[in-house]
């Protein structure tokens, strides 16, 4: 099976427990206004290896996996829009007793019970709260999302939440009261992100010639994110606060 990669990271810190290997996958259909990665989005920019190999590479770094609890995150772009691959490789590392984590936001071409049969957490990106909104920000529709978390609740995958705040955009009282919904309504949560929006991918899109939607928009101040976290913290359940990780 031959899999579509833009890169690896050897020794991953923020990705998910311990020290990991992380593989980006190449490809993404949604576009999300503070994308830094814009150069994940096409396939023809990727790095072909075939599963056999990519264990291989994986297998190298299992000594780190062990000492620090750590595996393997397999992120992107969006790894589920390659499915069969994605669940060789996940095959692949349970057989090999290597921890199993998926970065997503959920929007895959389906396959999702038998690829969560190999997956140890997920790392869910909470894109936007409502139809409307979602759209606005990422160009795709929500739907898919909500039926791949849907399926992981049913299975008690374990999550780590993550959502980014952009200022005007997913700020705001308002937001962050309906975010915390989402995120009380939840099960198996084990881990809550906010991550203050930054503009480091900006020259790629120059680079690569898009638009960059947010042109002008400065990246958020601690104090800013540190404002936010709190708003959200007061509207989450006492078992949720206990999770939320603050970034400043």
């Amino acid at each position: 099976m031959i899999g579509n990669i833009h890169s690896i990271e050897s020794m991953g810190l923020v990705d998910g427990p311990g020290i990991r290997t992380v593989i980006f996958f190449q490809g993404c259909n949604l576009r999300c206004m503070y994308c830094h990665n814009p150069d994940t989005w096409f396939h023809s920019k990727a790095l072909q290896i075939d599963s056999q190999d990519l264990i291989k590479k994986i297998l190298r770094f299992k000594p780190y996996f062990s000492k620090s609890k750590g595996g393997v995150t397999f992120s992107g772009g969006e790894p589920l829009l390659q499915p069969e691959f994605l669940l060789e490789i996940l095959k692949l590392c349970k057989e090999n007793s290597i921890h199993t984590a998926i970065d997503t936001a959920g929007q895959g071409l389906g396959n999702y019970q038998e690829i969560l049969k190999y997956t140890d957490l997920i790392l869910f990106d909470i894109k936007h709260t409502s139809s409307k909104d979602y759209q606005s920000l990422t160009g795709g529709s929500i739907t898919e999302s909500e039926n791949f978390l849907k399926i992981s609740q049913s299975m008690r995958i374990p999550l780590w939440i993550r959502h980014v705040m952009v200022p005007e955009v997913t700020t705001g009282e308002k937001h962050m009261k309906s975010l915390a919904e989402k995120i009380n309504s939840l099960k198996y949560v084990e881990n809550i992100e906010l991550l203050p929006y930054h503009t480091l991918g900006v020259n790629k899109y120059k680079a690569l010639n898009i638009n960059y939607r947010l042109d002008g928009v400065s990246a958020m101040s601690k104090e800013e994110a540190k404002d936010q976290e709190n708003v959200l913290y007061k509207y989450l359940n006492t078992e949720m606060k206990s999770k939320l990780k603050f970034s400043c």
